[in-house]
């Protein structure tokens, strides 16, 4: 059933939004990976990052792709931590390491290790728009943890001024996703 109320609302809510309401320009697209372990390196400027990166994937692949969100943000509450982890298939790191000696990442060890494709944001959290912040050290303990896992690195221009960080709703933005090598 919760397999189900995914694709409803991939297919629903994400892909639509996406691929017809923003504009969206996608560069080098064959570069995705097709089958896991791997790791999108993405920038982070707004919302719409993970529903756009989300939606390059086809459908046989979306119970594959994982994106990697906080704690603190996407399991604040019982709604939204079932909605984030169930629906939209998020991995949870814990930004505030409460557990002295615990792994942030040891989830995403796990989801490497079934074949999963990862969406990791290096910069920790949404930044200015339009501006990269500083790199944390997770993508390079992943890739580490996971040598033979491709990282593929993708710049998105133009979601940060459509839903800013802040912003209640989005306005429609023409947005550039560029996937790289």
């Amino acid at each position: 059933m919760v397999k189900l109320l995914r694709y409803l609302f991939l297919f629903l809510v994400v892909y639509p939004v996406v691929h017809i309401i923003v504009g969206l320009n996608v560069r080098n697209r064959h570069l995705l990976p097709t089958a896991g372990p791997a790791i999108l390196a993405a920038n982070h400027n707004s919302h719409l990052d993970t529903a756009v990166l989300i939606a390059l994937f086809p459908p046989h692949l979306i119970n594959k792709v994982r994106p990697v969100g906080a704690m603190d943000y996407w399991f604040s509450n019982r709604w939204i931590a079932w909605f984030s982890r169930n629906i939209m298939g998020i991995i949870p790191i814990d930004r505030e390491r409460s557990e002295k000696g615990g792994d942030p990442l040891s989830a995403s060890y796990e989801a490497l290790a079934d074949g999963d494709i990862l969406i990791f944001f290096p910069e920790g959290s949404r930044g200015e728009p339009e501006q990269l912040s500083d790199f944390k050290a997770g993508v390079t303990l992943l890739a580490e943890h996971f040598p033979n896992a491709p990282v593929v690195p993708v710049f998105m221009y133009g979601m940060g001024k459509a839903w800013p960080k802040g912003a209640r709703i989005f306005v429609p933005f023409f947005c550039h996703v560029v996937v790289g090598q």
